[in-house]
C-alpha cells in the first residue's frame, strides 16, 4: 500500500518484522564524526568548515527520526513519526535523492499560537512537517559540534547541559561575591520574529564555508508559514518551534552580544562586568553606576545594527548587590 502525500514522495507501508535499520557499529561511527568536527573546532577557532552536507546521510537521518518524539503536533503535511516509519528506509531514500539533487524544499511552518505565561498575550510557534524535522535536527547536530566549543560560558538555554538553573548559579555567584551594584535587566523586542537572514549567513560564514549546507539552512530561514490556509513569505525572522532554530538563535546572539561584551565593553570598564545570556534574554552587571547607563546607551545602538531592539519596557537598570543591600539595610536609600 502506498500513498504520496502533498507531493513530497512519502510512502507508507509495514515494515518486514524485526529488521533494523541502523547497527549499533553505524550509530558509533556517526558520533565519531561529530566528535571529530568538535575537535576540530574546539582546537582551530579560525577554522572553516568546507564538506559538511556528506554528513547528511542516510544513517544520520535514520538517527534523527528514531530520536524525535511520536507525540509532537504536526505540520502541514499531517504526518506523524509512526506513518513515516512504515516505510521508513524508501522515505529516507527518498529525501536523500532529492536533497543530493537540490530538490528537497522544506514545506511552510504551520504556525500557532500558545498562551504568554503571566500575560494576556499570545505567543507564536512554528511546527514544521516531520520530514523537515528529520533534517533540521540533522543539521542542528553538525551546528551543535562546532558552536559548542566557540559559544562562552555566559551562554545559557538550548545548549547542552546548561539551563535556567545553571544561569542563576553564575548570576547569584555575581551578585553575591563580585563587587556588582547595579543591573542592566534587558529584553530584545520580538528577538525571534527580527532575526536578520542576511547577518545570519554572514555569522555561519565564519565557521562554515560549504556552500550546500548554507544552502540549506538558508532556505529553512526562508520556508514560509501557513496559517489558517493562507501562506506567509518571511523576509526575516527564524520561526520559534524549528529544531534548528534555538542553536541559530544562540549563533546571531553569539556574534552580536556575547563576543561584543567580552571583548569589547568589559576590556573597557574600569570596574567589574559580567554578563548572563539565556537565549534572548540577558543580564548584565556592573561594579559603577556611569558604566552601567553607559552601557545601556551603546547597546541599543548595537542591537540596531542587527536588526533587533530592547523592549524598553520590559528592560530596567536596577540597583543590586552587596553595596545596595547594605544601604538598604541601614536606610541609606
Amino acid at each position: 500500500m502506498s500513498n504520496d502525500h502533498g507531493g513530497k514522495g512519502v510512502t507508507y507501508y509495514r515494515p518486514r518484522k524485526g529488521k533494523q535499520v541502523l547497527t549499533q557499529r553505524g550509530r558509533k561511527k556517526l558520533y565519531t564524526k561529530l566528535e571529530r568536527i568538535a575537535e576540530i573546532a574546539k582546537n582551530n577557532p579560525k577554522e572553516k568548515f568546507t564538506s559538511l552536507i556528506h554528513l547528511v546521510n542516510k544513517e544520520m537521518l535514520i538517527e534523527c527520526h528514531y530520536e524525535l518524539s511520536g507525540n509532537k503536533a504536526t505540520g502541514v503535511d499531517k504526518v506523524t513519526k509512526k506513518e513515516y516509519e512504515m516505510n521508513l528506509e524508501e522515505n529516507i531514500d527518498n529525501l536523500i535523492t532529492r536533497m543530493k539533487a537540490f530538490k528537497y524544499r522544506p514545506q511552510p511552518v504551520r504556525r500557532v499560537y500558545i498562551d504568554k505565561p503571566g500575560s494576556n498575550k499570545r505567543r507564536p510557534l512554528g511546527i514544521p512537517s516531520y520530514e523537515d524535522k528529520i533534517v533540521q535536527l540533522a543539521i542542528n547536530k553538525i551546528l551543535q559540534s562546532i558552536y559548542e566549543q566557540d559559544f562562552m560560558d555566559s551562554s545559557f538555554g538550548f545548549r547542552p547541559n546548561r539551563s535556567c538553573h545553571d544561569a542563576l548559579k553564575i548570576l547569584n555567584v555575581y551578585l553575591s561575591e563580585k563587587n556588582i551594584n547595579y543591573v542592566v535587566d534587558a529584553d530584545i523586542k520580538g528577538f525571534f520574529d527580527n532575526v536578520d537572514h542576511k547577518w545570519m549567513m554572514k555569522f555561519l560564514e565564519h565557521r562554515i564555508s560549504d556552500k550546500n549546507l548554507l544552502r540549506y539552512i538558508g532556505r529553512f530561514l526562508k520556508t514560509g508559514t501557513m496559517e489558517n490556509g493562507i501562506y506567509n513569505k518571511v523576509e526575516e525572522g527564524t520561526p520559534q518551534g524549528g529544531i534548528i532554530s534555538p542553536t541559530l538563535a544562540n549563533i546571531y546572539l553569539h556574534y552580536v552580544l556575547d563576543i561584543w561584551f567580552n571583548n569589547f565593553i568589559k576590556k573597557r570598564c574600569k570596574g567589574q562586568a559580567y554578563i548572563v545570556r539565556y537565549a534572548d534574554d540577558f543580564v548584565c552587571c556592573f561594579q559603577f553606576e556611569n558604566e552601567t547607563k553607559a552601557f545601556y546607551e551603546v547597546l541599543k545602538k548595537r542591537l540596531d545594527k542587527f536588526n533587533l531592539q530592547v523592549a524598553e519596557d520590559k528592560t530596567k537598570i536596577l540597583y543590586f548587590g552587596k553595596k545596595s543591600f547594605y544601604d538598604r539595610k541601614f536606610k541609606r536609600v
